[in-house]
């Protein structure tokens, strides 16, 4: 059985659920595009093909290899997007939620089975169906759970809105020891303005730093929160260029090593200043679709 332990973000990872670009289907028609990033890639002609993605989520695994991390993969569902396990399921300290998932996507659970079933049946979590939640918009951080959210009442007309007040809720009552901070994120149908979810527009680091994009947050004040918590100093504050680029979705295999996306000079040269190592792979394909690193993994065991 897996003894399932998530704590935060940066603590040595052993064991991780890598998604799958294999028999991701055909280029989505615009109206079945799930966010605006896609559908930009679609209308273009400039949708990443499934052989280019495959390639990268293969150079992802290499580096989990490389560090020893035990790797499961979904089982392939002929022509279905599977990249994303971060979005149907996340772990906190012990327990792993399901997420309830946009409904076109719910068998992307089906896919994992073989994974829940190392699990206890009761360390698996499923929310009630009014508790809309995605695994982008929940960050485990020690004594706290930092959730991405969006709570007006135009929530329902938003497809790039994911996870709602019910869900901060409904954390908060599954984790009671915990502080469960919430941050209202900007929606949008422009690819630079939307945060899709809170790992778009931040991501705690080890070492005590983070990356911030202003912008992807509705609330000054949430976000100056951050920037109080981690230090000014601390802090990699990207542009929306670098947020469209998803600059804040690099993934951390232990407080010291850091994988990201090859081209992002400017933010690789700073996190070598600041002592990581950064493991560079080509993932530019797959951020067409508004995920990254992050999005792309579902830890299940860090020491």
């Amino acid at each position: 059985m897996l003894k399932l332990n998530v704590k935060d973000e940066v603590s040595t990872l052993k064991a991780v659920v890598l998604g799958t670009a294999k028999s991701c289907g055909p280029i989505p028609r615009p109206e079945d595009a799930y966010d605006p990033k896609s559908l930009e890639h679609i209308l273009a002609g400039t949708y990443p093909t499934e052989s280019d993605m495959i390639l990268e989520m293969e150079a992802f695994a290499q580096v989990f290899q490389k560090y020893e991390v035990t790797v499961f993969r979904p089982e392939v569902l002929e022509d279905c997007n599977q990249i994303f396990s971060r979005d149907i399921a996340f772990v906190i300290e012990d327990k792993l939620v399901i997420a309830n998932i946009l409904p076109d996507r719910e068998q992307e659970v089906e896919a994992i089975l073989h994974v829940l079933d190392k699990i206890e049946d009761t360390n698996i979590l499923h929310p009630p169906e009014q508790v809309h939640v995605e695994g982008g918009d929940v960050m485990p951080w020690n004594e706290y759970i930092f959730v991405g959210t969006y709570t007006a009442p135009d929530y329902a007309s938003h497809i790039t809105a994911r996870t709602n007040k019910q869900a901060v809720d409904w954390i908060s009552q599954q984790f009671p020891d915990k502080i469960v901070k919430s941050f209202e994120l900007r929606k949008s149908t422009n690819a630079r303005e939307n945060a899709l979810h809170l790992d778009c527009c931040f991501q705690p680091l080890g070492k005590g730093k983070a990356i911030l994009h202003k912008n992807g947050f509705l609330v000054a004040e949430e976000y100056q929160w951050l920037v109080d918590f981690f230090g000014k100093e601390h802090i990699f504050e990207i542009t929306s260029d670098e947020m469209y680029n998803m600059f804040s979705n690099v993934f951390s295999i232990s407080p010291e090593v850091i994988v990201s996306e090859k081209s992002f000079t400017r933010l690789n040269n700073w996190l070598r200043t600041e002592g990581f190592t950064v493991e560079e792979i080509p993932y530019a394909e797959i951020a067409k679709q508004e995920g990254l690193l992050r999005c792309s993994t579902l830890p299940l065991i860090r020491d």
